[in-house]
């Protein structure tokens, strides 16, 4: 039926962005082979579909295809896979489907994703933070955010090209100074979630404290998450595309469009 609709419609590239993406339920014994069908089955019909109509397709993807140790930056032709958990293992067997099948696509890598629609971590830091003194945030996973707004003009970007290939794509960090901090007391170069959300609370002018644990501290995840999530851009450059705005630029213009919404208006009732 997918495979009908998407004929019907013929377009001139596909776009794939849907994706099991709950981690920690996604380890349940009786969700794998759910997790699978969507993540790997789901993407290989549609680079089936691809491949007869001869399109160009996007994947996106995630730093979950890696193993997440040491403090080294991810390349995206790096091929030393080793995911933790089903959802990485899953996400990864979707971009073999994807590299295998085609040879005109776009495997793009993000990280730490927020956007208008859904639930995201700010969204859900800002309703703890204006309810409590104190919260406590992990600051031992290192990376940088991916707005989605940017994320899609960098994809408009790509489609519009043959420059076909891995990438990986997650907003720029700040750049680095001698102390680590910028003017506001904002981490430079690669952050921490700790770091994220005192970057967040401090632009939504927050004096909720926040205090920095291990995630060996925190417990509560049922999947073995990631702590290097370091993602390499270069190769964005490189192929002639703009990288992503720094994160905190991003995240200014993201509260933004929350304020319009009426966001912080729900929270203060």
């Amino acid at each position: 039926m997918k495979n009908k609709v998407i004929t019907e419609v013929n377009p001139d590239v596909i776009v794939h962005c849907a994706a099991w993406t709950a981690v920690d339920m996604a380890e349940d014994d009786d969700k794998v082979e759910a997790v699978r069908k969507v993540n790997v089955g789901g993407t290989q019909n549609i680079a089936n579909v691809a491949k007869k109509l001869d399109v160009p397709m996007v994947y996106l993807s995630t730093d979950y295809v890696f193993d997440g140790q040491g403090i080294k930056q991810w390349e995206p032709d790096f091929k030393g896979y080793k995911p933790l958990n089903v959802y990485g293992e899953t996400k990864l067997g979707g971009e073999k489907a994807v590299a295998d099948t085609l040879d005109k696509y776009f495997i793009v890598r993000i990280a730490w994703v927020f956007g208008v629609n859904g639930s995201n971590f700010i969204k859900t830091m800002l309703k703890v933070g204006s309810n409590h003194d104190e919260v406590k945030v992990v600051d031992d996973p290192i990376g940088t955010p991916t707005y989605t707004f940017d994320l899609a003009r960098l994809l408009v970007d790509m489609i519009e090209t043959d420059k076909y290939g891995y990438y990986h794509a997650t907003n720029s960090e700040l750049s680095a100074t001698e102390s680590g901090y910028d003017e506001n007391g904002t981490k430079t170069g690669y952050i921490s979630w700790y770091d994220f959300t005192k970057e967040i609370y401090r632009q939504a002018g927050y004096d909720t404290k926040v205090t920095p644990v291990t995630t060996a501290e925190y417990g509560l995840s049922k999947a073995v998450h990631p702590f290097n999530s370091r993602l390499d851009k270069s190769k964005l450059v490189k192929n002639g595309f703009k990288p992503l705005p720094v994160w905190t630029d991003a995240v200014h213009r993201y509260l933004e469009i929350l304020k319009k919404q009426g966001f912080f208006d729900e929270l203060n009732k």
